[in-house]
């Protein structure tokens, strides 16, 4: 879990499974297969798409607080006055957190094969 700030106001994110299917059921998507697409960025930074990183921060921030009355995304980005996309630091903590909680690789154990 990490903390970022967007718009002036500290969010905690949690790249977990919840985070997944909240994002399955807010955005009728897959965040894995969402992030995947997000890999373009790195050769062409015309390829980002604004929206789907809140998105995926939406999610996390979700899954970190896990309130029943957490607000859908809508209501979440009313929330911030400004998202200064040119803060390096934040969007590199969203994609961060993401990367190192859904794609922990062979390091972290798991199922072996036989």
């Amino acid at each position: 879990m990490r903390t970022v700030n967007i718009g002036g106001k500290d969010i905690g994110l949690k790249a977990t499974p919840l985070a997944l299917l909240y994002y399955r059921q807010e955005f009728k998507s897959d965040l894995i297969g969402d992030l995947l697409k997000m890999q373009a960025i790195a050769d062409d930074p015309s390829a980002l798409d604004s929206i789907a990183i809140l998105q995926v921060a939406w999610a996390m921030n979700k899954a970190a607080e896990q309130s029943k009355s957490f607000p859908h995304f809508e209501s979440w980005l009313d929330q911030f006055e400004y998202v200064d996309f040119s803060d390096a630091d934040t969007m590199t903590a969203i994609m961060n957190e993401a990367r190192q909680g859904f794609f922990r690789g062979s390091a972290g154990g798991g199922a072996k094969r036989k």
